[in-house]
């Protein structure tokens, strides 16, 4: 059964960083597009970033452009978001999900999602 585990997150001081990690088990990600999403409390889960299949293509949401750097490992089976200058409106719950072939930060288009990993960015 497709599954995306997240994890990497945790609490941390304004500008600070994270790593979070996402792995896929039964199946592999080579030609899967990979978003990460999140969601904080009272408000809509939103596109953060997301990277093509091939690598070659991402997409950054406005507010984290600068801060934030998507990257995957095919031969690891993972991918990851680098998380630098963390802000406390960065504080949600960060999800990924995995869609076929191309990126984009739309959350229903995306068909495997992961448990979600916390993060906080305390002030």
């Amino acid at each position: 059964q497709p599954q995306l585990v997240e994890s990497g997150g945790g609490l941390v001081q304004t500008g600070g960083s994270l790593r979070l990690s996402c792995a896929a088990s039964g199946f592999t990600l080579d030609h899967y597009a990979i978003g990460w999403f999140r969601q904080a409390p009272g408000k809509e889960r939103e596109g953060v970033s997301c990277i093509g299949s091939s690598g070659g293509s991402t997409n950054y949401a406005d507010a984290v452009k600068g801060r934030f750097t998507i990257s995957r490992d095919n031969a690891k089976n993972t991918m990851y978001l680098q998380m630098n200058s963390l802000k406390p409106e960065d504080t949600a719950v960060y999800y990924c999900a995995a869609r076929k072939w191309f990126c984009a930060l739309v959350a229903g288009s995306y068909v495997t999602w992961g448990q979600g990993t916390q993060v906080t960015v305390s002030s």
